[in-house]
């Protein structure tokens, strides 16, 4: 009996040596894309949690307990590699191929079903992606909205008039009607659409991806996808220990730095990621200086396989002075770097039109696994923003002193979005959820420097029977905006108004997909309120308006089917979309604007898309209509506009330089193009890329037109007839090439090649008629080198030159002086136009460590 105890007991420690012996088995290896070290490459035991990934060299080292099996190795934009394991425990190098559809599921780690990138849906549409590499090597000095320039149906401007002034059109639509979103969180502005990039500089710091789907898009929102959906995706809480610390120069005086830290996954079952920028410039156009700082915090808490949560705090706090437009004439005689907005006050030359701003975003996310068919994915988001915009001012003054006053523009914003995901069997899947938003704005005129005044007298409170006499001043000190702000009636000028919306959608989406063939069909209603209160053009507790509701819908359906390397799509939608509040409201009272119906918008769109591994071809063809559109537009006055619209000459009502506000009623649009865009890899270490599109964009019929000075005085009513009048502010035929090569390990050189004809100018002229500008090209370069310190520390180099031939081209156009015989002609434009030149040659270079 001894014995035997003896020899179980022997049997048992020598199961669990042998055990213990696998356990501590190491298999290591290296990645690399066939000439340089992939870092980040993610590697992991097929059917298990165990895994890690490679350092900056490339390298990788997992412990394992199982004496056979197989490796997963994953990287966004290759192909995942399967390598079986047995006896050896080094692997050698392991060569990942470019994938055929650039993956990221690697990528989204949080809110996947509240995050529409292209492939949450199988049915194909016009998409086009920009990884994280790409992102950090293209923005440089640069507004994040620059890394999407390479794309088809893109138009990119307005970056010349200062930082963060840059505006995207998509297919020939401004950017208030293409949907932007953050991790599945709706960010236009719910009161007029619009996006402000100078709220957003952080997304440079912290996108992990950006995708752009062009027109209809995979959103399963109630948004306004006319142009299309752009997702920004941040990076997610990184599960692996390290930090790096980046240094960014450039022209103009342009300094950046971030330091970005990451704990990893701490015994507490916690990860947390933090970032930090703090940029500073002079600007490219004269007297645009700014400043500013991003932030960035996610943390990370993985409560069991089934339960994943994640809370992200950003924010880009920040202040730039402004730039405008001029008559082409003024830029040829002053150079395109001339800003109009500069002048002499009280003896001392300044730019008084500035822009201060902070908005801080907060998003919750939850992804609960339920079952193996079935998960919720909820996003919990708040907003609270605090700024305005300065300008110089003597209207609310009696005595008509000059002062600087912010148009301010607060907001807070709350929402909610979930998704249940539901895999009903092999063939078909469904999806239901909600999207639930509550807005508040906050909107007044308050004085930010009374430039040597004791005070300033002001009128136009209906509550108070005599003048108003105010003496504060307010800081344009964006991370003061939130505590430093006129809490009286007498220190808020002009007017004084809150805008509430609220809302709340129901969406859906089925999918089936069999042996290459696919269909869905998605739907969505939504219900939005909207209410105006107004402190100061009506007596208190009497200025709260109507209800406003309107019911809006939209649907989309599409089919398509793949064959080996080929693929053929096509989807459709209808939108029912609701007016913005701007658009609902007239004259700036609680009156009820009798045109702002439900606009009705079109969509059809046919692809083609081949994939191989030498290269990857997508043609798209789309026709987008758009009926009872309103739109708005706005520039400065010159000399001809005072004549027509302040016939009186009072200064009080127009000045040369202010600006004029533009609300056009009835606009139909008409939007039919082709794009392509190919990604070619010849060989190893050589990668070209390249885009066209050709877009024929017209507007339909006549439209009303109101036009407004900058106190919201109406000046004018106008119609015109503007009958297959051409599509301004974006270039309707656009191309493009661009290579990236290895020279060597670790050192690679990159160029880019755009091409811009048929643009017009945003004004029409009546009759159809519309200035046409100049075609343009524009060449950019980089060249990037890294060098490995060791296996977790990198010292990476990057140099950008933008524009390198320094081009002089007109980017926009808010007049239309046709040329009729002008003695001044540039390119055959009439020079008393008014215009933006675009950049010329700017660059910026970088040097980052990482730890």
């Amino acid at each position: 009996m001894k014995k035997s105890s003896i020899l179980w007991m022997s049997l048992l420690a020598f199961m669990l040596i042998s055990n213990a012996s696998f356990a501590q088995r190491i298999l290591t290896g290296k990645v690399s894309d066939g000439f340089n070290p992939i870092a980040g490459v993610s590697v992991l035991v097929s059917g298990t949690q165990t895994g890690t990934s490679t350092d900056a060299a490339g390298n990788f080292a997992l412990t394992t307990n199982q004496e056979n099996g197989q490796l997963e190795i994953k990287f966004l934009g290759y192909l995942t590699q399967l390598v079986k394991f047995s006896k050896n425990n080094d692997l050698g190098t392991i060569v990942l191929a470019p994938s055929k559809e650039q993956s990221l599921d690697e990528i989204v780690v949080v809110g996947r079903g509240v995050i529409d990138i292209a492939e949450g849906r199988m049915t194909p549409i016009a998409v086009s992606t920009i990884h994280q590499a790409a992102i950090e090597e293209k923005v440089g000095s640069l507004d994040i909205t620059s890394t999407l320039a390479n794309t088809p149906s893109v138009y990119i401007t307005g970056q010349a008039k200062g930082f963060g002034e840059s505006s995207m059109n998509t297919r020939g639509f401004d950017q208030s009607n293409t949907a932007f979103l953050l991790n599945g969180q709706p960010i236009n502005g719910m009161d007029n659409g619009r996006v402000y990039w100078s709220n957003w500089s952080g997304l440079s710091d912290i996108a992990s991806v950006i995708q752009i789907q062009r027109g209809l898009g995979s959103s399963k929102l109630a948004i306004s996808s006319v142009g299309g959906t752009t997702n920004f995706v941040t990076k997610s809480t990184d599960m692996k220990k390290g930090g790096f610390l980046k240094h960014t120069v450039g022209n103009d005086m342009f300094v950046k730095s971030t330091l970005g830290y990451n704990t990893g996954l701490m015994k507490n079952g916690f990860a947390v990621s933090a970032m930090f920028t703090h940029w500073q410039g002079d600007g490219y156009m004269n007297g645009t200086a700014g400043a500013g700082q991003n932030y960035f915090l996610s943390v990370g808490y993985k409560v069991n396989d089934k339960h994943n949560l994640n809370l992200m705090v950003t924010g880009a706090p920040q202040w730039h002075e402004q730039g405008g437009t001029a008559t082409l004439q003024t830029y040829l005689d002053k150079g395109r770097k001339y800003n109009r907005n500069i002048e002499t006050i009280n003896g001392v030359e300044m730019n008084p039109r500035k822009n201060y701003y902070h908005k801080p975003v907060a998003n919750f996310n939850w992804d609960w696994e339920i079952s193996d068919r079935s998960s919720l994915s909820t996003v919990i988001y708040a907003s609270m923003a605090r700024g305005g915009g300065q300008s110089r001012r003597n209207d609310n003054s009696t005595a008509k002193v000059p002062y600087l006053a912010a148009d301010v523009n607060n907001h807070q914003w709350y929402g909610i979005v979930s998704n249940y995901n539901r895999k009903l069997n092999d063939n078909l899947t469904f999806n239901v959820g909600f999207d639930l938003r509550d807005y508040k704005g906050e909107h007044y005129r308050q004085v930010t420097d009374l430039l040597g005044a004791n005070s300033i007298v002001h009128t136009g409170n209906v509550n108070y029977s005599g003048p108003l006499t105010t003496s504060n001043s307010y800081s344009t000190n964006p991370w003061k905006t939130f505590t430093d702000k006129p809490k009286n009636a007498e220190d808020r000028l002009a007017w004084d108004y809150d805008q509430i919306v609220r809302y709340a959608g129901l969406f859906g989406q089925i999918e089936y997909a069999k042996d290459g063939f696919t269909a869905f069909f998605q739907g969505s209603l939504s219900e939005q309120q909207n209410i105006r209160e107004d402190y100061f053009l009506y007596k208190l507790g009497e200025g709260r308006s109507e209800k406003v509701n309107n019911f809006g819908y939209n649907t989309k359906g599409g089919v398509s089917y793949t064959l080996g390397q080929h693929s053929l799509f096509g989807n459709a939608g209808y939108y029912s979309r609701q007016p913005y509040q701007n658009n609902i409201f007239m004259n700036y009272r609680n009156d009820v604007n009798e045109y702002a119906e439900n606009e009705k918008i079109l969509g059809l769109e046919l692809g083609y898309k081949f994939a191989s591994e030498y290269i990857d071809v997508n043609v798209n063809a789309y026709r987008t209509t758009w009926e009872n559109r309103v739109t708005g537009s706005s520039r400065n006055a010159n000399a001809a506009d005072v004549t027509k619209y302040n016939p009186t000459g009072n200064p009080d009502i127009l000045q040369e330089g202010d600006f004029l506000y533009f609300s056009n009623y009835g606009v139909k649009q008409d939007h039919k193009g082709v794009e392509l865009d190919f990604t070619a890899r010849p060989f190893t270490g050589l990668e070209v890329k390249g885009f066209g599109s050709i877009g024929d964009w017209r507007y339909k019929g006549n439209a009303t037109t109101i036009v407004r000075n900058e106190d919201r005085v109406e000046l004018a009513t106008e119609n015109k007839d503007v009958n297959n009048g051409k599509v301004g502010d974006a270039a309707q035929t656009s191309y493009g090439v661009g290579a990236k090569y290895s020279i060597i390990r670790n050192l690679s050189i990159d160029a880019d090649f755009r091409s811009y004809d048929r643009l017009y100018s945003s004004l029409q002229a009546g009759e159809g008629k519309v200035l046409q500008l100049p075609s343009y090209q524009l060449f950019d370069v980089g060249t990037s080198y890294k060098i490995v310190l060791s296996p977790t520390n990198t010292l990476s180099f990057r140099v950008n030159v933008n524009n390198l031939f320094d081009k002089f081209y007109i980017s926009e156009a808010t007049t239309n002086t046709f040329a009729d015989g002008a003695k001044n002609l540039w390119n055959g434009i009439n020079t008393a136009n008014t215009v933006l030149i675009g950049m010329g040659r700017t660059w910026n270079g970088s040097i980052k460590f990482t730890f």
